[in-house]
């Protein structure tokens, strides 16, 4: 894909940002997944880091190598005419310059990064850390030309026992996410809490990003909540998986 075209969908991901209330990316993992979102009428998608690995035979976390995660994505995203973003967990160890350079070569034009660093025992960055990476991430969106929409992912609620009393902390993050030039920020594990949801949309002035199950959560629920944007994790797939052994289970021996 020429340099122009990954441009063009970058600016088409950024128009879908601010055209749909919220917008939401299923996230795929394979050629065969990406189609039948598009086919679905979805027109963007985001590729899974957990069901990417376990498509692959692959541990999540950073199982796989930049180089590897590059390979695998280049045929997904080449296989649909709609912008496809890519979950980078915490960045594979590459510098700002190096992950987007890949991104983008491969097609990319969206990205997520969390602060969880799995090759060096799964720390959580400082909040002052993670903000400087995101803004080297979105330096070099800006001198390659690509407005690569960044997904500013923090982890804080997920390794706390009782996620409100990190609230303070996680909207720290956030709004120092925002400064560093992230367009959207995404607090993993309180999509089931309406009032965790509420204060963090509250905080910051960019779109905040929930996880979803498609088929135990209900979107008019995340619209009011004023959710601007979903992603699905791994448990698209998960559905998936339960709807193939309902299918199967009577063919079963």
């Amino acid at each position: 894909m020429d340099l122009r075209t990954t441009a063009q969908r970058a600016q088409r991901l950024k128009h879908l940002h601010g055209a749909y209330k919220p917008l939401v990316l299923p996230t795929v993992w394979d050629v065969w997944s990406a189609r039948t979102a598009v086919g679905a009428g979805f027109p963007a998608l985001t590729v899974g880091s957990h069901p990417l690995a376990e498509s692959r035979g692959a541990a999540d976390h950073e199982g796989q190598t930049f180089e590897e995660v590059l390979a695998a994505v280049r045929p997904i995203i080449a296989a649909v005419d709609v912008p496809v973003s890519v979950d980078l967990e915490a960045g594979y160890g590459q510098e700002p310059a190096d992950l987007v350079a890949g991104l983008i070569e491969a097609g990319g034009v969206g990205l997520n990064i969390e602060d969880t660093v799995h090759s060096d025992g799964g720390r959580l960055r400082s909040t002052q850390e993670h903000a400087r990476y995101v803004a080297g991430l979105r330096a070099a969106a800006d001198d390659a030309g690509v407005p690569v929409w960044v997904n500013g992912r923090t982890d804080v609620f997920l390794h706390a026992d009782d996620p409100s009393a990190v609230l303070d902390e996680a909207i720290e993050r956030l709004r120092s996410l925002e400064r560093a030039g992230a367009d959207s920020v995404y607090p993993v594990r309180i999509q089931d809490d309406d009032d965790l949801l509420r204060v963090v949309i509250g905080a910051v002035g960019i779109p905040v990003n929930s996880t979803a199950h498609p088929v135990k959560h209900d979107l008019e629920r995340f619209r009011r909540l004023g959710v601007g944007r979903i992603t699905y994790g791994p448990l698209l797939q998960l559905a998936m998986t339960d709807a193939m052994k309902a299918a199967l289970g009577p063919w079963a021996p």
